[in-house]
């Protein structure tokens, strides 16, 4: 085999690259007599065993080897799958140097194992070939991308041709992205002695817009703003801001689920990590994706500077953002640094107090947009419970279901969506719970 050739496609991950250099030396030498059988036999035994693994850490199902040949491909970050990624193809030259390692990947793909496995005498083969997976979640993949990629290995073995292969792979680059960005929809920042890297989150809450009941106007603010963002038109940074548990968080993750076939993502980013966000965004600002970094629940004390770092990063800053970043955050403070009545006093003796209310006051007015959620009133409160209690199914009486919302809203936090919820949860928790 000519794995040794490849251009485009190298530089895999060590653990991963390795099974695929393993496999193209026994395609080559299995019938060598130069080299122990039994040795071969061994080896071809701990690459089934790593399939084996792969498929359950992966939750791969169908021909495993298939599947791990189209993850490969998939995670491979190179100039080209990068230029494909949400744009689809590209012209030039790269063009014959991808084809021409695609025509070794077909190679692998089109491998009959058959004869080996006879000469080897090494049974259990058939399972890489026919895998049945479990019901149990993955630890790497959730279903959605699992089942994209084993799609695509079946699609890979439908071409008949490499130019087929070539043109199916670059549409799953247009569709779904490469990398770790192409497949997942939110991530986190992790600073390690290497330095700061961005880790995807593999179990992203499945929150929809429509799950948030009632906060019409603010939503539709928030949807106006990062469909422009999406869409390449002018768009600001945003500020969520307003009472605890009205769902700020939650329409951050509603708009990570309904624009990531858009090409948005989401980083995630914490007060302690500001002093990052330079790197984090020298590492996205060429990719073809939108990123949003989300702060939630942002504020800062009077003696906290590291404000000073986002409002650099924001606007203010010698190099210019990005036109694929924006800044999204939730606070349940409208000015985000803390305020006191003593401060008023502090300005007494300050020659230029107005200068210090400004710095103050100069972060908030980064975000070209902010969007006010109020706590909603009796009635709204109301109408959320029976509303959700529709949604679950709780089967109540409503002049019941009523009062003992009002019961609980009292003895845990006051009116909110989120308190509405909870309550929700509360009965579906119960044993013998009131649900259809």
């Amino acid at each position: 085999m000519r794995e040794q050739e490849l251009i485009v496609y190298k530089d895999f991950d060590k653990e991963e690259g390795k099974l695929l250099y393993d496999m193209a030396w026994l395609m080559e030498h299995y019938e060598d007599e130069y080299y122990n059988r039994e040795d071969m036999a061994g080896l071809l035994y701990e690459c089934i065993h790593r399939l084996l693994e792969m498929a359950g850490n992966h939750g791969f199902y169908g021909n495993l080897w298939h599947c791990y040949l189209s993850n490969l491909l998939v995670n491979n970050e190179n100039s080209y799958s990068r230029a494909c990624e949400i744009r689809g193809g590209v012209e030039g030259t790269i063009n014959q140097a991808v084809l021409h390692d695609i025509v070794i990947f077909k190679e692998f793909f089109d491998y009959d194992f058959t004869h080996m496995v006879q000469t080897l005498q090494v049974e259990g083969f058939d399972l890489v070939t026919e895998y049945v997976a479990s019901d149990s979640e993955s630890k790497v993949y959730n279903s959605r991308i699992r089942k994209r990629i084993c799609s695509l290995a079946v699609k890979f073995t439908q071409d008949h041709t490499p130019d087929e292969m070539k043109d199916t792979l670059t549409e799953f680059y247009k569709d779904y992205g490469v990398g770790k960005f192409g497949l997942h929809k939110a991530f986190r920042v992790v600073h390690e002695e290497k330095g700061v890297e961005i880790v995807p989150i593999k179990n992203i809450a499945h929150v929809h817009l429509d799950d948030l009941v009632g906060y019409e106007i603010p939503k539709q603010k928030l949807i106006e703003n990062t469909e422009a963002f999406v869409e390449g038109r002018k768009a600001n940074n945003c500020l969520l801001f307003g009472d605890a548990g009205t769902g700020k968080s939650s329409s951050i993750k509603g708009i990570a689920n309904a624009y990531y076939e858009k090409g948005l993502r989401i980083i995630e980013v914490y007060k302690h990590q500001f002093q990052d966000l330079n790197e984090v965004i020298t590492q996205i600002k060429n990719r073809n994706y939108k990123f949003i970094i989300y702060m939630d629940d942002l504020s800062f004390e009077d003696f906290e500077i590291e404000y000073k770092y986002l409002k650099a990063v924001i606007e203010g800053g010698l190099e210019k953002k990005p036109r694929n970043v924006l800044i999204y955050a939730t606070s349940n403070r409208r000015h985000l640094v803390r305020e006191k009545f003593s401060d008023k006093e502090e300005r007494r003796d300050d020659l230029h107090a107005g200068d210090t209310v400004q710095e103050k006051l100069s972060l908030v007015s980064r975000f070209g947009v902010t969007i006010f959620f109020a706590a909603p009133d009796k009635k709204e409160f109301q109408n959320i419970v029976k509303v959700l209690a529709n949604r679950y199914q709780v089967s109540m009486p409503q002049e019941e279901l009523l009062l003992e919302a009002n019961k609980w809203e009292l003895a845990h936090g006051g009116l909110s969506g989120r308190c509405a919820q909870q309550f929700i949860d509360y009965l579906l928790g119960k044993k013998g719970n009131p649900c259809q």
